[in-house]
């Protein structure tokens, strides 16, 4: 059983972000459009369970499942879409986890909004501090729980992302 653990923001998840973009990039070669380090670890000063979270953009989301052996190679789990449609998703570490992948095509939604969620607390260090802080507590709460740290975040979360795309909106407009 998985311990929900937050941790004050730690400056290494971004070198192993790096270092575990290099490798999905030996995997996926030419497949791979981009790459990008989403997630609390992805924010600089924000509270966050230790998982680093990758968003690869891939050309074709069909052709994903011939690389599951070279992921599997490289201790990742294909777990297909798990309830969302259009992604590949791909946790690494059992229950010790470690990274967290997932993958969409090219144009997807689901990418901007998570970049935009990113951008948001990258640019609203209050916000993130919030965000971080109410994890923390939820962590402590529900240590082995994580339906309930997960719902217990939820409305906040969601509050975030709706800020988040109105003021990436406002942003792209300028």
């Amino acid at each position: 059983m998985r311990k929900m653990e937050v941790r004050p923001y730690e400056a290494q998840w971004a070198t192993l972000f790096r270092d575990e973009a290099l490798l999905l990039q030996r995997i996926f070669g030419d497949e791979l459009v981009e790459i990008h380090h989403i997630g609390s670890t992805a924010v600089p000063g924000l509270s966050a369970k230790p998982i680093i979270d990758i968003l690869p953009v891939v050309r074709d989301i069909t052709r994903v499942d011939d690389y599951n052996s070279g992921m599997l190679t490289h201790g990742y789990e294909p777990r297909g879409e798990l309830g969302l449609a259009g992604r590949r998703y791909f946790p690494k570490g059992g229950d010790q986890r470690t990274h967290h992948v997932h993958m969409y095509q090219v144009g997807h939604p689901a990418i901007h909004r998570h970049l935009a969620f990113r951008d948001y607390l990258r640019a609203h260090p209050d916000e993130a501090k919030h965000y971080g802080d109410v994890k923390a507590e939820l962590a402590k709460r529900f240590p082995y729980d994580s339906g309930g740290y997960v719902k217990g975040k939820d409305s906040l979360a969601k509050t975030l992302e709706q800020k988040a795309l109105v003021w990436k909106y406002s942003q792209n407009e300028q």
